[in-house]
């Protein structure tokens, strides 16, 4: 585990806006993603993620756009992720502004993806985006979905992970699926059972509904904690977070 716990809001964007769902449906607008990035970096957040959640189901690119003018608001590690196919897209994106970028669907499809990047780029920048569902039919009991989470795969998530952290894979960012949108908590199951194989830093992410859901995520095995809507809808600060972490005894930056 890393010696300071990162706390990372999360821009889900859809057609230039940020939305939020419970189980990634239902998606309903949630604001600009560069005020939002701007306000996030203000209130002390440790690096933000930008998601183009719809890049993979509408067979396009990123929007190099929005990432660029995010960049230039914030001065924090910016990962992005959302319709990365190529090395050249990750070039792209590194040029728009992004330190790290996230690969899911496109890894999936093709595993050899992940080496060419870390190859290339270093595994420093590159994270894999894991959308974990719970399933009956896997030997752990989780499996990855694609697409944003709307298609469900047979792929163990565990063995998918480690097959990606073999292949360069530099950080894990583990969602689940179950509890995304939920803020019930995060999946603390999921996330001690990636601890268990992970030589690399894991995000927990999915299910953050309080202050106190936080701390949990870390003890379970997460070196940092993402969320979006308890931050979009204003419930919860970074620095709210953040003091409730150093109430429970762990080191923020």
């Amino acid at each position: 585990m890393s010696l300071a716990v990162r706390v990372i809001p999360c821009l889900d964007v859809a057609a230039g806006r940020v939305v939020k769902g419970v189980n990634f449906l239902n998606l309903r607008d949630a604001g600009d993603p560069v005020e939002l990035a701007r306000t996030y970096y203000e209130q002390g957040a440790d690096e933000i993620t930008f998601l183009d959640v719809k890049a993979t189901v509408d067979n396009r690119a990123t929007m190099y756009d929005l990432v660029r003018a995010t960049a230039e608001q914030v001065f924090i590690p910016l990962t992005v992720g959302g319709g990365v196919r190529t090395v050249d897209d990750v070039a792209r994106l590194q040029a728009n502004g992004a330190d790290k970028i996230g690969v899911n669907s496109a890894a999936i499809a093709r595993p050899a993806l992940l080496s060419e990047i870390a190859d290339r780029f270093g595994a420093q920048a590159l994270v894999l985006s894991l959308d974990v569902k719970r399933s009956g039919g896997a030997a752990s009991g989780f499996v990855v979905t694609t697409h944003g989470g709307r298609q469900e795969t047979a792929i163990d998530a565990l063995a998918w992970a480690r097959e990606a952290i073999e292949r360069g894979a530099g950080e894990l960012l583990v969602n689940s699926i179950d509890a995304d949108g939920t803020k019930a908590g995060f999946d603390l199951e999921l996330i001690a059972a990636m601890r268990e194989l992970s030589s690399v830093p894991i995000i927990a992410s999915g299910g953050a509904g309080a202050v106190a859901d936080f701390a949990p995520a870390i003890l379970a095995g997460a070196d940092a904690v993402l969320a979006a809507s308890v931050f979009h809808n204003g419930e919860l600060t970074v620095g709210d977070v953040k003091r409730a972490l150093s109430e429970a005894g762990m080191v923020t930056r």
